[in-house]
């Protein structure tokens, strides 16, 4: 029976091949035909095919080396020729990042539209990061950024002594700034990708380039979507910004950063619940590890000391001995402890944008791209994050059958563990990759229109 299933799989294969490259042309359609108008139709041809081989042939360090893309992207014998293709669509100045960039936010708010007539909630995830490029000192653009490698590096661990110490270790990079659209159903939705430098001709600072975009998010969305922040966020002139803008939001507050109780007294967001039991208990799934926990909820009335006037909720999350409780700042009226929950839920989802930076960092290999200009760079990286934006594309519900058939066909694994592993994105790029790599599609990323 096993032999049967594998051999019918097998032969299914190449029309499977053709097909999620052709799904892969509709998802990419609306960008190729704006290109198109103003485009070679070959330079196009190779956006598309180039983003096909990202997702074949990544290498954690060495993916996105265009010499390395040039010889995937036609063949080993004509590297130069394939690398010749892409530095000419790069190089191009008819077209910038900002084309890349609209056509993902396109996407989001098409998403926002289905999942809100679908009765749905929409939540925007931010959160930040850093490209780090240890190495390199004479890209352009390049800044001083906190290294989250070295930090894992100092980490105390069990069983090790002597852990260096002093101050955080600073390299050369990039910063980044990320921004993700889910609900309660369906898979992610990438809308923002954004990269800055505080050096050189771009220079920008952080708080200009959020305030960009949460004003496209009020501009496009308003109160429509609830906005989740982590601490890094947290302050007066954050919590202003989104009081101006009218936006509805929950941020992950510092336990020692100071409130307004109900009173009017000015105490540590710790010490305003400290003593209160709690509303109520759920049993939650702890993801890491593999448990059910019992977890308190209590929310209280608070404000900031800068806005007294302006009315928030403090929601806390407990979820019990061994484990820092969760203190949320929220816009959001909490009548009940069913309220309370949905906050707490809510910023659950928050993990999302984390795996993101995982595997953008590690299975895309974002931060290996050895481009020299600033814009040429940009453009490098939103491609790369249009070849992830199609993988979480593929976790849709309505793909279930396809995706199930790749895993078991392509990229099978035996064990529990393996099985159960919450990585499938991870196993999916495998599967596509296996796939495309047994039985290519055929050229089939042209458009009817300008030829250059």
């Amino acid at each position: 029976m096993e032999h049967t299933l594998k051999a019918a799989g097998e032969q299914a294969s190449p029309t499977m091949a053709v097909t999620l490259a052709q799904q892969l042309t509709h998802f990419l359609a609306p960008l190729l035909v704006e290109l198109d108008q103003v485009l070679d139709q070959r330079l196009v041809r190779t956006l598309a095919q180039l983003i096909q081989v990202i997702i074949v042939f990544r290498h954690n360090s060495h993916g996105l080396l265009l010499s390395e893309l040039g010889g995937y992207l036609l063949t080993p014998a004509h590297a130069p020729a394939g690398t010749k293709r892409i530095s000419n669509l790069l190089r191009s100045q008819r077209w910038s990042h900002c084309v890349v960039e609209r056509f993902l936010w396109w996407r989001a708010d098409q998403q926002v539209h289905r999942w809100e007539a679908a009765g749905h909630d929409v939540l925007a995830i931010w959160d930040e990061s850093v490209l780090e490029k240890a190495e390199s000192e004479a890209l352009e653009g390049l800044c001083a950024v906190r290294s989250s490698h070295a930090a894992r590096l100092k980490r105390i661990r069990p069983g090790f002594y002597n852990p260096p110490g002093g101050r955080p270790v600073f390299v050369p990079g990039l910063q980044w700034l990320g921004l993700l659209l889910v609900s309660h159903q369906g898979p992610p939705v990438l809308a923002a990708m954004r990269w800055w430098t505080r050096r050189g001709s771009h220079a920008s600072d952080r708080r200009s380039e959020e305030r960009h975009l949460l004003a496209e998010c009020a501009a496009a969305w308003g109160q429509r979507v609830l906005h989740i922040f982590d601490r890094g966020f947290a302050g007066h002139p954050w919590l202003d910004q989104l009081w101006q803008l009218r936006l509805r939001f929950i941020l992950r507050w510092p336990k020692r950063y100071m409130l307004l109780d109900a009173r009017g007294n000015s105490r540590k967001a710790w010490e305003i619940t400290r003593g209160q039991r709690s509303w109520g208990h759920r049993y939650l799934w702890d993801a890491h590890r593999q448990c059910y926990r019992k977890t308190g909820v209590l929310a209280v009335l608070v404000s900031h000391p800068a806005a007294p006037q302006q009315p928030l909720w403090l929601v806390v999350s407990r979820p019990g001995q061994g484990r820092q409780p969760w203190y949320l700042l929220t816009s959001e009226p909490i009548a009940v402890s069913d309220d309370a929950w949905q906050i707490i839920l809510a910023y659950a989802r928050r993990w999302q944008i984390e795996m993101a930076w995982r595997y953008s960092k590690t299975e895309l290999a974002m931060e290996s791209p050895r481009v020299w200009a600033w814009e040429n760079r940009l453009k490098l990286l939103l491609l790369v994050s249009l070849a992830y934006a199609f993988l979480l594309s593929l976790l849709d519900l309505a793909l279930l059958n396809v995706r199930q058939w790749l895993l078991d066909t392509w990229c099978h694994r035996t064990g529990k563990r393996s099985q159960k592993a919450l990585t499938p994105l991870y196993r999916l790029r495998a599967a596509l990759s296996r796939l495309w790599l047994a039985h290519p599609p055929p050229p089939i990323f042209s458009l009817q229109g300008n030829s250059g």
